[in-house]
C-alpha cells in the first residue's frame, strides 16, 4: 500500500488542477454570458462602480470644433477593401479602419463600412449599428453574424453570402466601441478600467464627426442610428449629443433623422420585472419562483438586493443554465469545432456555433491585413466581447427621458423586440413603453411578410413605433434575415409595414 501514495498524491494534485481549471473555464464562460447579459446584478461585480444618475448631456463641440476634429492618419482610399479572404463576389465597395478620437490618450476606434449596391449608393441613407454587452462587438455580431453582407462558414476561413443585408436598404456603417473592443484600442491601458456610458456616446460622437470628414459624400445624407441590446443606452445617448450639439452649433452637422433599437436595454425596473415576468409565462422559470421574486424584488434603481431576493433571483438563474437565454428556444452549440471543409450553411438557419467561426476568422493574419485591423499589434486576441475592458463605470438606469426628448424633437423613434428573446424579452419592452403613458395612435396588430406574420406593430403619438418580429431571437436577423430587412426597410422610408396578408 506503502508504494501507491505517490500515485495516490499524483492523481489528487492532478485531479485538484483539473478542478481549478474546470472552475476557472466555468467562470470565464460565466463572464462572457454576464457581459452580454443586460442585467444590473450581472454587470455590477464585474465593472465595478454602477452610476444610477441620469445620463447628463456631453458637450463636446466647441465654436471652432478645436476639440472634435482630429488630425487623421488614413483616408477613403487607404481604407478600401479590396476583398476579404474566402469572400464571394459583390456588387458593392467597403472599407475598414481606424478613426482617432482622443489623440493624446491615443484611443482609436475600428469600423467597417459596406456601401449599398452600385445603383442606389448615392441616394441611400446612412445607417450606424452598434451592438451593446457593454463591451460587445459590432464587427463579429451586427456585420458578420446578423445584417452584414456575409457570414462565416464552419471552416473559419470562408464567408457565404447574406441576401438579405442590411446595405441593400442603405450605407452601413458597423463601429467597435468603446476602445478595448474588438479591434479597437487605446494606447494608455488604464482607460480600460475607466469605461462606461459617457465615455463611449462622447467618443462615438467625435469618430463620426471625423469619420465624415473622411467621407464627406455623407456628411448631409440622411443619418440614421441602430442598434441592440444594451445599444439601448449607445444608440440615445449618441442621438442626444448629435441633437444637442447641431443646436449649439447653430447648423446640422450630422443629419439624424431617427433611431431604431432591437430587444434593448431601456428602463432597468421594468427590464428585470418584464424578463422574470416573461420567463414564466412562457414556461422556463416556476410560478412559484417568480411570485417570489414579485414578492421580494425591488428592482427600483436605489434599492438594494434582499437576501429573500438573491434566493429567488438565483433559483430563477437555475433553471436558464442550460438554455440558450437569447433565444429560448434555438439549439445550443454542441460541435464548437471549426471544421476542415465548410458544414453546409443556410441564411435561414442560423447555426448556434457561429461565434466560434467569427473568432478564428477574425484572428487570422490575412482577415486583418484585409480589414486594415489589429495595425499596433494588440496583445490580445480580437474577442466577440471584450476582455480587456475590466470596469464599467457609469449606467443610468433608465434613456426613456431621451425617448421624450427625441420625440419632442420629432425625431422618428423605432423600438422592436424578437419575440422569443428571454434576456431582454418583448414583455420588458411593453413594461418600459406603457410606463411612458402614451397616447396609442393605431392599435396593436400584425404586420405580414411573404402573407405570413412577421410579428405585431403599434404606433403612439409623437412618433413612436414598438415592433416585434415573430419567432426572432435577442440578435433580430441573425434568426430571422427577411423581416428584419422588411422592418428596416420600413423604418428608413417612413412607411408602416404591410398590414394587410396580401402585400
Amino acid at each position: 500500500m506503502e508504494s501507491n501514495k505517490p500515485f495516490c498524491c499524483w492523481v489528487l494534485l492532478a485531479f485538484l488542477i483539473l478542478s481549478c481549471f474546470v472552475a476557472q473555464t466555468h467562470g470565464s464562460m460565466m463572464r462572457e454570458q454576464r457581459l452580454l447579459h443586460p442585467n444590473k446584478f450581472m454587470l455590477k461585480p464585474y465593472f465595478g462602480v454602477d452610476d444610477t444618475s441620469l445620463f447628463e448631456v456631453i458637450d463636446v463641440v466647441d465654436e471652432t470644433n478645436i476639440n472634435v476634429l482630429i488630425p487623421q492618419e488614413s483616408s477613403k482610399e487607404k481604407d478600401r477593401i479590396e476583398r476579404l479572404p474566402g469572400q464571394p463576389p459583390v456588387n458593392f465597395s467597403q472599407y475598414g479602419g481606424y478613426v482617432t478620437v482622443n489623440k493624446s490618450a491615443g484611443r482609436a476606434l475600428y469600423y467597417y463600412f459596406v456601401e449599398a449596391h452600385e445603383h442606389s449608393k448615392d441616394t441611400m441613407p446612412l445607417l450606424l449599428w452598434l451592438n451593446g454587452g457593454p463591451t460587445c462587438s459590432s464587427l463579429g455580431y451586427g456585420a458578420m453574424q446578423e445584417l452584414g453582407p456575409f457570414r462565416v462558414h464552419s471552416d473559419g476561413k470562408t464567408l457565404f453570402t447574406n441576401k438579405f443585408s442590411w446595405n441593400s436598404a442603405a450605407n452601413v456603417l458597423f463601429l467597435e466601441s468603446p476602445a478595448g473592443v474588438g479591434y479597437s484600442y487605446s494606447n494608455t491601458t488604464s482607460d480600460y478600467s475607466k469605461m462606461g456610458d459617457r465615455i463611449t456616446a462622447t467618443d462615438n460622437y467625435v469618430f463620426l464627426v471625423n469619420w465624415l470628414e473622411r467621407y464627406p459624400e455623407y456628411k448631409n445624407r440622411a443619418f440614421y442610428i441602430s442598434g441592440e441590446s444594451y445599444a439601448g443606452h449607445y444608440v440615445p445617448q449618441l442621438a442626444q449629443i448629435i441633437l444637442h450639439n447641431n443646436k449649439k452649433a447653430g447648423k446640422t452637422i450630422i443629419n439624424l433623422k431617427g433611431i431604431i433599437i432591437g430587444n434593448a436595454v431601456t428602463n432597468y425596473e421594468t427590464d428585470e420585472q418584464g424578463m422574470y415576468d416573461y420567463l414564466a409565462t412562457h414556461a422556463v422559470v416556476s410560478d412559484r419562483v417568480v411570485s417570489q421574486i414579485q414578492k421580494y424584488c425591488d428592482f427600483s434603481p436605489a434599492a438594494n438586493m434582499s437576501d429573500e431576493c438573491s434566493v429567488a433571483i438565483g433559483a430563477a438563474d437555475g433553471f436558464i443554465i442550460d438554455i440558450d437565454l437569447y433565444n429560448i428556444y434555438a439549439p445550443l452549440c454542441s460541435s464548437p469545432n471549426i471544421t476542415f471543409r465548410p458544414k453546409k450553411a443556410s441564411i435561414f438557419k442560423f447555426d448556434p456555433c457561429s461565434d466560434n467561426y467569427v473568432y478564428a476568422y477574425m484572428n487570422r493574419p490575412d482577415v486583418q491585413e484585409a480589414l486594415h485591423a489589429n495595425v499596433t499589434k494588440l496583445t490580445h486576441d480580437w474577442q466577440a466581447c471584450s476582455n480587456v475592458i475590466t470596469r464599467w463605470l457609469d449606467r443610468p438606469p433608465t434613456i426613456i427621458p431621451l425617448l421624450r426628448e427625441f420625440m419632442a424633437n420629432a425625431l422618428r423613434v423605432w423600438i422592436f423586440s424578437g419575440d422569443v428573446d428571454g434576456a431582454v424579452p418583448v414583455t420588458s419592452t411593453k413594461y418600459s413603453i406603457n410606463s411612458m403613458n402614451l397616447t396609442v395612435k393605431t392599435a396593436w396588430h400584425p404586420w405580414f411578410l411573404n402573407k405570413e406574420v412577421g410579428g405585431y406593430i403599434e404606433l403612439y403619438e409623437g412618433d413612436l413605433t414598438l415592433v416585434t418580429v415573430r419567432d426572432a431571437g435577442h440578435q433580430v436577423p441573425s434568426y430571422q434575415p427577411a423581416r428584419a430587412l422588411s422592418l428596416i426597410k420600413h423604418f428608413l422610408d417612413g412607411t408602416p409595414l404591410p398590414g394587410s396578408k396580401r402585400i
